[in-house]
C-alpha cells in the first residue's frame, strides 16, 4: 500500500491546475478528513517539481499547534506578509481557514497582489458565506471535495478486475482516504472518533448547541433514513412521540449544521413538468455509508438506498446539480443538471423483476422532453435500452470517468 501523499486525487489536482496562476482564490470544501489537506500538500509538491522555488511557497496549516498564535487576524497578516519576496510570484496555503476570525479581511489584502496565488481550504461551507462572500464576491471558486469516489477506492486498492468485491469493500471500509491504512477492525472506531470531533469541534462548538444528545439524534434520524422524504416536522413529531421533545425549528437548526459541515447533503425537488424547484419533502444523503454503519452499528439498510447514496455523491463529484424529480405523481430519483442540460437518472438494487423494471422505467417514459435517461442497477446483466432509455450496471458507470 502506498503512502497517503502518493495517492493523487487526480480530478482534483486538475481543477486546481485549471486555475492555477489566476486571479481568484481558490477555496477547498469539504467534510474533515476528506482528503483537502493531502491535496494541497500533493500541489506544492507539482509546483516544486515544476520549478517552483520552496521560498515561493507559504503554508499555514490552523489546525497545528505549531501555529496557534496566527488565529490572531493581525498576527496571521504580518507572518505571511514577512514572507512575501517583493515582485516575486508567491504561492500562499491557509488550511482550515475557517478557525481564524474575520480570515476573510486578510484574504482579501493578500488577493490585491496579482503575483499572489492563493489556496484556502475549510471544513465548513459557510466560510463562502456571510463576511467572505461580501469582501470576496465573484472572485474565488469553489472547489468541493469529497471522500474518494468508488473510481478511486477500487484504483488505490487495485481492485479494478474486481468490482462487486471492491463495492463490498467500499461499503465496509468507507471512502474516507485514511481508511485504506487501517485494519477492518480499527475502522468503525476512527469513523467513530471523525464523527464525534465533527460533532464536537464543527457543530456544538460553532453552534454553541446546548443539548448535544438531541443533536446527535436527529443525525441518528437522518442517517437511518436517506433517500426517503423527510420534514423538520417530521422528525420533531416523531422525535416527540418517543419522548424527545423538540420543534421543528430547532431540528431545521441542526440539519443546517449537519449540511454545513458535509456530513449530510439536503437535495431539493424539482418539478421537471412545470420546471420549478419545490420546497418541502427534501430527502437527505451522507457523506459517508461506512460512516452510518460507525454510527448506528450493523442496522439493515435497503442495498437499493444505500446504491443511490453512492450514485448521489458522484453525481455530486461530477459537478452536476442535483435534484429529486417530481414529474405528475411519479418520482424520478435524480435530476442531475449542468451547462449541457439535464439528465435523468432512477438507481435500483435490482430490476430482474419484471414488476420492479416496469416501476422504475415508469416515470422516465413519462418524461417528455429528450435529455437522456439512465436506469442504474447492480444486475451484472449486459446493458440493454428501452425505448431510448439506457440500463446500465452502476459499478460499470461509477468506474468511468466522464460527466
Amino acid at each position: 500500500m502506498e503512502e497517503p501523499l502518493n495517492i493523487t486525487r487526480q480530478d482534483f489536482i486538475n481543477r486546481l491546475r485549471s486555475f492555477k496562476d489566476k486571479q481568484l482564490i481558490k477555496v477547498v470544501t469539504g467534510i474533515r478528513r476528506c482528503g483537502k489537506s493531502t491535496l494541497l500538500a500533493q500541489w506544492q509538491k507539482i509546483l516544486l517539481n515544476e520549478g517552483v522555488e520552496q521560498k515561493q511557497i507559504v503554508f499555514i496549516n490552523f489546525e497545528d499547534y505549531e501555529f496557534k498564535e496566527l488565529l490572531d487576524k493581525d498576527v496571521f497578516y504580518n507572518y505571511v506578509k514577512m514572507r512575501i519576496i517583493p515582485e516575486k510570484r508567491m504561492y500562499l496555503f491557509f488550511d482550515e481557514i475557517q478557525r481564524v476570525e474575520h480570515f476573510e479581511e486578510v484574504v482579501d489584502s493578500f488577493f490585491i497582489n496579482p503575483l499572489l496565488d492563493i489556496y484556502i481550504t475549510g471544513s465548513n461551507s459557510q466560510i463562502l458565506s456571510g463576511e467572505l462572500a461580501t469582501y470576496l464576491s465573484g472572485r474565488y471558486v469553489e472547489i468541493q471535495m469529497q471522500p474518494f469516489s468508488f473510481r478511486e477506492f477500487s484504483d488505490a486498492l487495485g481492485m479494478q478486475e474486481n468490482l462487486s468485491s471492491a463495492y463490498r469493500k467500499y461499503q465496509e471500509t468507507g471512502s474516507f482516504p485514511y481508511t485504506l491504512f487501517l485494519d477492518k477492525s480499527s475502522v468503525p472506531e476512527y469513523l467513530s472518533g471523525l464523527f464525534n470531533t465533527i460533532l464536537i469541534k464543527d457543530i456544538v462548538s460553532r453552534k454553541r448547541i446546548a443539548d448535544v444528545s438531541m443533536l446527535q439524534s436527529v443525525t441518528e434520524f437522518i442517517f437511518d433514513n436517506i433517500g426517503l422524504e423527510v420534514s423538520s416536522k417530521k422528525i420533531a413529531d416523531t422525535m416527540t412521540s418517543n419522548g424527545r421533545k423538540i420543534d421543528s425549528r430547532m431540528v431545521e437548526n441542526y440539519l443546517s449544521a449537519l449540511c454545513e459541515t458535509f456530513i449530510a447533503y439536503k437535495v431539493k425537488r424539482y418539478n421537471i413538468k412545470g420546471k420549478e424547484y419545490l420546497k418541502s419533502l427534501e430527502k437527505y444523503y451522507v457523506a459517508d455509508i461506512a460512516l452510518r454503519s460507525a454510527l448506528l452499528g450493523k442496522k439493515s439498510m435497503d442495498a437499493g438506498h444505500i446504491l443511490e447514496n453512492i450514485v448521489y455523491l458522484e453525481l455530486l463529484r461530477r459537478r452536476y446539480k442535483v435534484y429529486v424529480g417530481k414529474y405528475d405523481d411519479a418520482e424520478v430519483d435524480f435530476v442531475a443538471m449542468n451547462e449541457e442540460g439535464n439528465t435523468y437518472f432512477q438507481v435500483s438494487a435490482t430490476v430482474r423483476e419484471e414488476s420492479t423494471l416496469e416501476r422504475e422505467l415508469r416515470p422516465l417514459k413519462a418524461i417528455k422532453d429528450n435529455y437522456p435517461k439512465v436506469l442504474l442497477t447492480l444486475d451484472d446483466d449486459p446493458a440493454a435500452d428501452y425505448e431510448g432509455i439506457k440500463r446500465i450496471n452502476a459499478l460499470d458507470w461509477l468506474i468511468k470517468n466522464e460527466k
